[in-house]
């Protein structure tokens, strides 16, 4: 099912914004849906009977690599220390990459906890391109500590700081919020970006945000972090199979790579699943 973006995010005029306005969403008792205990929950993600709304902790969820023809999708769940953490964030692809590439520090001390995740080319031939999105971001939730997940390694080793229990209040911790669930605990609220929500979790916890990654300044983050790993990862390829401008393009399929691929073939490193007719 495709959702449409949230009418209070209509008017959205900055990442910034938008993410003051989700938080206030989220905490509102009346708006929010979901109710998942994180300090709480069953070991399968189920919700306490008992729960009952208090803050809520909102996680931005973004990918990169869905388009390519070689690599792997990454994503990364992100949730920042205050929704003005960092005034430049704003989606990845309106930043070039020497821009993002001098943000990446920046994002990631703007982050209260992330996680950066992949789905390998493997995953993407075996399960398809979209199941392989969802398999990389819940990779991500599973490393920042999202309970009921039991998802395998992903081939990358996935890049974590923090969880989801270390951006408690100052005024509770862990201990405190297990057990019964309390009205201070924080819920989560996860924000994917585009218009499809995570499949095999939780979906009453999930808003998908269209365009979010210009709208919520947590999935701006998410989509910087995503974007500069996975170009980091490609200029690797390019030094394990030189001249077909993985560092350049980053697999996507322009002209040179095309031209590329006519002149050496293809490389393990690229999906079985796109190959592009003509080739």
């Amino acid at each position: 099912m495709k959702f449409k973006l949230p009418a209070f995010l209509e008017n959205i005029e900055s990442p910034v914004e938008g993410e003051v306005a989700l938080r206030k969403f989220a905490a509102n008792p009346l708006a929010f849906g979901g109710d998942l205990d994180l300090f709480s929950a069953g070991a399968n993600g189920a919700r306490s009977e008992n729960a009952s709304y208090g803050s809520a902790i909102v996680v931005g969820i973004d990918e990169v690599g869905r388009g390519p023809l070689a690599g792997p999708v990454v994503a990364c769940a992100a949730v920042l220390k205050s929704p003005d953490a960092l005034l430049t964030l704003n989606d990845s692809k309106k930043l070039s990459r020497p821009k993002r590439e001098a943000m990446f520090d920046a994002v990631k001390d703007a982050c209260a906890c992330y996680a950066i995740a992949s789905a390998s080319v493997e995953e993407i031939d075996e399960i398809n391109i979209l199941e392989a999105d969802f398999l990389a971001m819940r990779r991500a939730l599973q490393a920042l500590g999202f309970p009921g997940l039991n998802e395998t390694a992903p081939e990358i080793p996935i890049e974590v700081k923090g969880s989801f229990k270390a951006v408690l209040p100052d005024s509770l911790s862990p201990r405190t919020c297990s057990g019964a669930a309390s009205p201070s605990c924080p819920k989560i609220l996860i924000a994917v970006d585009g218009n499809l929500k995570i499949d095999k979790m939780p979906q009453d916890i999930q808003m998908p945000i269209v365009k979010g990654d210009g709208r919520i300044a947590s999935i701006s983050a998410a989509s910087i972090l995503a974007k500069v790993f996975r170009d980091r990862y490609m200029d690797k390829l390019e030094e394990l199979y030189p001249g077909y401008g993985f560092d350049k393009h980053a697999g996507y399929g322009t002209k040179a790579h095309l031209d590329a691929i006519r002149r050496q073939g293809f490389t393990p490193a690229h999906r079985k699943t796109f190959h592009p007719k003509g080739l």
